[in-house]
This record gives structure tokens, C-alpha cells and sequence, in this order.
């Protein structure tokens, strides 16, 4: 076997291993309930949160998900997409502390939304919408503790929160980042614009939108070419050096 073609099929396969490393690790990136977008300003209102479940078990179905709204920055007038095949029951809460706002004084808010009755199958995922009247103006974040039950009994609790400066925990729970209005990164608006574009199925196919997956994704396709840029070096220098030696 010459050198050229040694060079060539050690290429294929340094292309091939870092095309499946970007492959496994965005499947990972993108097994955990997330919320969408990621951020809002402060006291944003006339908004729509999106929760994405994606199923992450081969052999059994998400049936149930469960989301806790935090109720000491309470996330007001709360309403719940119809959600084709899924049942949403909305439980609200008593609040310790009154909220005043300009149409008067909130003395409860939502709590939990339940939704039962439809399935997510291997492979794929479920985003469940969720407007809101008014965001809290009193925190720079808001955690949502979801849990997500399985055809088979299993319940996955995504209730983690990361330590300032720490890794991420192996079942993080959602999170919602409140910017001053106007701040720089401020990835939303406050309409309903700001929610995820849906492919209008109610169940779709697993597609990794976290910014760390593309990130992992260029870092294989320079890989790969690099890879391939290095064998067809070898091949040009292989057919030099047959050359010299013919002459």
C-alpha cells in the first residue's frame, strides 16, 4: 500500500471519529429540559416562555412533565397553550407576598403546570408554551424545577442549580436570566415574538440548538478538514517523490 494511500485512509478515519465525537456530544448537550429563549429583561410583559423536553431513554416514552414556577419572584398572568394530544392542569398558589402592580394588588400566581396524556418517543422532543403577563423586576434569574416521568415508571428530576462558577450539574434545572432593560446580551423581547419557531407537528425530531453543540460541531469540521488538507499533501509529495525517482 503505498503512502499516499495510508495517508488518505487514516484521514477518512480521523474525519469520521471526530464527526461521531460532535455527533455524541451534541446528543448530550441537548438531552436536558431547557427553556427558551434565554433570557428576558427585567419586568418584561406580554411574553411566551417555551420549555423543550426532549425524550433522552430508548425504550420508553415521556408521558408526564411537570414545571414549578418559582413563587417568591412569581411570574404573573400566566395562560397555557392548547397542546395537541397533551392535557395542561395549572395549579396556583397563595402568595406570602402581595405583588402590586398597576391593575392592583396579585395575591396569587401559577405554581405548577402538569401535562399528561400525550407521549414523547425516543429520539425526538415536545415544546410546551406558556405566555405571561408580567416577569419579576426583583431577581437577575428565574429557575423552573421540572420533572419529566417515563412510560416505564422513571422520573427524571431537573432540579439542579449550578453554584456560581461551577459545571453544570448532571440534571440541571431550567433556567431564565432577567437583564436590565436594554443591557447588552439581552437575547429577548418582551412579546411573543421571542418564542422558538415551530415546525408545526407536535412532536418533532431531536435538533440540537444549544450554542455549545455548534460550537463542538465547526470544532470537528476544521478537524476533518485539517485531516483531509494533510493527505492531500501526502498524496502530492508521493507523487513528487515518484517522480524524482523516475527521472
Amino acid at each position: 500500500m503505498t503512502t499516499a494511500r495510508i495517508a488518505l485512509r487514516r484521514a477518512g478515519t480521523v474525519t469520521a471519529l471526530a464527526a461521531g465525537g460532535v455527533l455524541a456530544a451534541a446528543g448530550i448537550a441537548s438531552a436536558h429540559v431547557t427553556v427558551h429563549p434565554e433570557s428576558y429583561a427585567k419586568g418584561a410583559t406580554d411574553g411566551v416562555l417555551t420549555f423543550r423536553v426532549p425524550n433522552e431513554e430508548d425504550s420508553a416514552s415521556t408521558t408526564k412533565v411537570q414545571v414549578f414556577l418559582p413563587t417568591d419572584h412569581p411570574v404573573l398572568g400566566v395562560l397555557v397553550s392548547p397542546q395537541d394530544g397533551w392535557t395542561a392542569k395549572v395549579t396556583n398558589t397563595k402568595l406570602k407576598t402581595p405583588v402590586k402592580t398597576d391593575d392592583g394588588t396579585i395575591t396569587d400566581a401559577v405554581s405548577e403546570i402538569t401535562w399528561t396524556g400525550g407521549k414523547i418517543g425516543a429520539g425526538q422532543f415536545e415544546d410546551f408554551n406558556v405566555a405571561f403577563g408580567q416577569l419579576p423586576d426583583d431577581t437577575d434569574q428565574l429557575t423552573f424545577k421540572t420533572l419529566q416521568t417515563y412510560s416505564d415508571g422513571k422520573t427524571v428530576r431537573w432540579i439542579e442549580e449550578a453554584a456560581s462558577g461551577d459545571e453544570e450539574p448532571e440534571n440541571p434545572a431550567p433556567v431564565l436570566k432577567l437583564t436590565a432593560n436594554g443591557a447588552d446580551g439581552d437575547s429577548a423581547t418582551t412579546t411573543s415574538s421571542a418564542a422558538p419557531e415551530s415546525s408545526g407537528a407536535s412532536t418533532s425530531k431531536a435538533s440540537d440548538s444549544d450554542s455549545t453543540a455548534r460550537g463542538l460541531g465547526i470544532a470537528g469540521l476544521i478537524v476533518g478538514v485539517l485531516g483531509l488538507a494533510a493527505a492531500g499533501f501526502a498524496v502530492v509529495r508521493g507523487r513528487s517523490g515518484a517522480g524524482s525517482r523516475g527521472e
